[in-house]
């Protein structure tokens, strides 16, 4: 797989039946590894390792429903209220970051309402802040840590 734009992390891979496959730590399970499935690993272990979110907090492929269709969201993050506080959008390495990309995370995120939207393709990285109150977003430099709160 290619190299990405992120730290190096150590994955457990295996064949079967012609294919790839790498074990998700978050969903427990061997998943097909495919360019898209290689940048959402990095991304969820970089929130995990690098930003410090915990790991009962990151839910990988979360399905929602949207004008009566069944869509995923590639990884939320929920806040210590159970609150979606950061929503990513995974593409492969060799789709390039468009405004189409980030339509389609402001439409998952009518729904969500997620405070943070995160487009990336482990090579590119884009960040945005929601203001709701204006309807638009802002682009941060970085996201930001986890910061623990208390209930």
């Amino acid at each position: 797989m290619q190299k990405l734009n992120l730290p190096s992390y150590s994955f457990k891979l295996k064949n079967t039946k012609n294919k790839t496959l790498i074990f998700d730590k978050f969903r427990k399970k061997y998943v097909v590894l495919t360019p898209e499935e290689w940048v959402r690993q990095h991304i969820a272990c970089f929130l995990l390792e690098e930003k410090k979110y915990p790991i009962s907090l990151i839910s990988i492929e979360k399905q929602l429903l949207i004008n009566n269709l069944k869509k995923r969201t590639d990884i939320i993050i929920f806040n210590a209220f159970g609150n979606p506080e950061i929503m990513v959008e995974c593409k492969a390495p060799s789709i390039k970051i468009t405004q189409e990309t980030f339509d389609q995370i402001a439409r998952y995120n009518l729904k969500i309402k997620a405070n943070y939207l995160f487009v990336t393709n482990g090579l590119d990285h884009f960040y945005c802040q929601m203001d709701f109150e204006n309807e638009t977003y802002v682009f941060l430099q970085e996201l930001p840590d986890f910061i623990k709160k208390t209930l």
